[in-house]
């Protein structure tokens, strides 16, 4: 269903679950940016008032999902820690076509969501399947859920604001190139992407 052209080494999600700590902090991290990120189209694009419709609800469950993520440290006895780089995000980022139409800008931006929101509805599914502690399995299972919403959302909105088949063609480009960043970026166990 996700499309993704590179699965997720099985070596992540056993190696993730005996750092749950980093796992969760990155987590939370990956939460906030998620909703900051909402925010910020709704902000450059407020006259796109279908997308202003749907990403208000989800910058709300994704500030919602950072606070569950809160919650779940605080009861293991965990702090939240200090942000690190997202160097997955960031390699995608480079890949966001800058100064071209302001439509184009706005499906790359979208499509980039959609992938980040893949890769982690694909991670999430990984710890739902795999984590031992029954509350995170659960926990995993529904924020898989609720990623695999905001993932169709981003690719829907493209779909909206550009002609299908270019919106098509510029996923499968993204997809290989998601890939390709997945296959050499170092493999961080301690993180989320």
């Amino acid at each position: 269903m996700l499309g993704l052209k590179l699965p997720t080494d099985p070596r992540w999600v056993d190696i993730a679950s005996k750092n749950i700590e980093d796992i969760l902090v990155d987590h939370a991290y990956c939460e906030q940016k998620a909703a900051s990120s909402c925010i910020s189209l709704i902000v450059l694009f407020p006259d796109k008032e279908r997308l202003v419709e749907v990403l208000t609800p989800v910058v709300a469950e994704e500030w919602a999902h950072f606070e569950l993520v809160l919650a779940q440290l605080k009861k293991r006895g965990f702090k939240l820690g200090r942000q690190r780089v997202d160097e997955y995000v960031q390699a995608l980022s480079k890949h966001e076509r800058k100064g071209d139409k302001l439509n184009r800008q706005l499906m790359d931006k979208l499509l980039i969501n959609a992938l980040i929101e893949a890769r982690s509805c694909e991670r999430f599914k990984l710890l739902y399947e795999h984590l031992k502690d029954k509350e995170l399995k659960r926990f995993y299972y529904d924020l898989m859920i609720s990623e695999a919403g905001h993932y169709k959302n981003f690719l829907e909105l493209a779909k909206m604001y550009m002609p299908e088949e270019i919106v098509k063609d510029r996923w499968q480009d993204l997809l290989v190139i998601e890939a390709d960043i997945i296959r050499n970026l170092e493999m961080k166990q301690d993180r989320m992407h």
